[in-house]
């Protein structure tokens, strides 16, 4: 049985593995994911200016082929390798990425190598990303999950947040969006420290169970049995539902922000220098709410029940989506940072937490394995298709009640899942 010693040894040394997701995962999701949308105007600026003279299809179509080309890359990999050597394999790689978007080129050359760098880019965060925090955060944390993820994922807000306007803007301005680029690429190294002097994979490498785990360690604990394979796991509802319900939910969000500071843009004729401040200080707001509203929402998805978590989450989606068809040229859309940003601190977490309950510890890596990619292929490829229509449309108002539509279908759709213990009233004190 855990003695009372070993608890508060992996309480405490748990939090210490939290602590480093939350710093690798602002500089291997947040800094690269929100501070690549702030060059998007930059790759679409005319040669003359400076820029690429690439066309919106162009700049919106890297992402979504990225993700679509590495679907095979998290059911075939991150159940078979420690979690740790995955993130620091990908975060090499996602150096060498960045750097490569800042030495690209103008013309169908540079179209091609930005579809490639997007297809390393997208094995990268794969490896590094979300899906191998959030496994190793589940092995740490039992009681505490929600929160321990939610903390973990506040990294993505905060380095989104803090990226833009204090490194990103600071250095395109200064030196050029290409040295500015190639800097984010060295910035994302710092984490490899972390990663292998204060993470561990799991509580059993130091002799511990995970916290509220009290069975022994001797195999009778429910993350030791070996799992569904993935043909009993295809075969279940759950995961069809889980599945299309956080598709669509992923692409309503990232369609708003992959696009965000192109809509900002299509608001009305300003300068660059006012688009540059107006969309970090847009994007350092709905971080910021993000990174309040995570926490919130990790700390009751451990005591509320996880239908109520999700409707209240999107609802604010719902409500902040329109807002955009009204923003002043130049203007901060404050209701709209507060909605989005509440909605966007859900943003994967209860889906997660919601995995984690319905499925077995063994089993769960495996099935994040597939739903966390295929939703990002949702997160990436309504923006594409956003991006279409606004070229035959001439605008962001019927994209924009496309994306609202999205969000409701995805809903609807979880509404479907089984409701397990607990999911209909307060979860035990911790």
């Amino acid at each position: 049985m855990k003695t009372r010693k070993d608890r508060e040894r992996q309480v405490f040394y748990g939090w210490w593995v939290v602590l480093a997701s939350f710093i690798t995962l602002g500089f291997t999701v947040g800094l690269p994911y929100f501070g690549m949308t702030f060059f998007y105007d930059y790759f679409e600026r005319p040669i003359a200016e400076g820029g690429l003279g690439w066309p919106r299809t162009v700049i919106t179509l890297g992402l979504p082929i990225g993700t679509l080309s590495t679907l095979w890359v998290g059911p075939l990999l991150l159940h078979r390798y420690r979690p740790r050597r995955l993130i620091l394999i990908g975060t090499a790689l996602s150096m060498l990425v960045m750097i490569g978007f800042g030495r690209l080129v103008s013309g169908p050359a540079g179209h091609y190598g930005y579809y490639g760098l997007y297809i390393l880019y997208m094995v990268a965060n794969n490896l590094s990303g979300g899906v191998s925090h959030q496994i190793i955060l589940s092995r740490w944390f039992v009681r505490q999950r929600g929160l321990a993820i939610s903390i973990g994922y506040l990294g993505v807000s905060i380095g989104g947040a803090l990226a833009v306007p204090l490194i990103v803007e600071p250095l395109t301005r200064a030196y050029g969006f290409r040295t500015a680029l190639q800097a984010m690429g060295l910035l994302l190294m710092v984490t490899w420290p972390l990663v292998l002097w204060v993470m561990r994979d799991d509580p059993r490498e130091m002799g511990l169970l995970p916290d509220g785990d009290e069975r022994a360690a001797g195999g009778e604990a429910h993350h030791l049995a070996p799992g569904q394979g993935y043909g009993e796991i295809l075969r279940g509802r759950v995961f069809w539902v889980l599945l299309g319900g956080g598709v669509c939910l992923a692409g309503s969000v990232g369609a708003v922000n992959l696009l965000l500071k192109l809509i900002l843009k299509d608001r009305g004729a300003v300068s660059q220098v006012v688009l540059d401040q107006t969309f970090s200080r847009t994007l350092l707001l709905i971080l910021l709410v993000s990174g309040v509203a995570r926490i919130l929402v990790g700390r009751l998805a451990d005591r509320l029940a996880k239908r109520q978590m999700l409707t209240l989450t999107w609802l604010p989606l719902v409500a902040g989506i329109p807002l955009l068809a009204y923003v002043p040229p130049g203007t901060v859309p404050l209701l709209f940072c507060l909605l989005y940003g509440i909605a966007l601190g859900a943003d994967y977490l209860l889906l997660v937490v919601t995995a984690a309950e319905l499925y077995e510890m063994a089993t769960l890596p495996r099935v994040l394995a597939v739903v966390v990619p295929v939703m990002t292929v949702g997160q990436t490829w309504t923006p594409y298709g956003v991006s279409l229509i606004r070229e035959a449309s001439g605008s962001y108002t019927i994209p924009l009640v496309l994306i609202f539509i999205i969000a409701i279908i995805g809903r609807a759709l979880l509404i479907l899942l089984p409701a397990p213990a607990g999911w209909g009233k307060l979860a035990p004190r911790i």
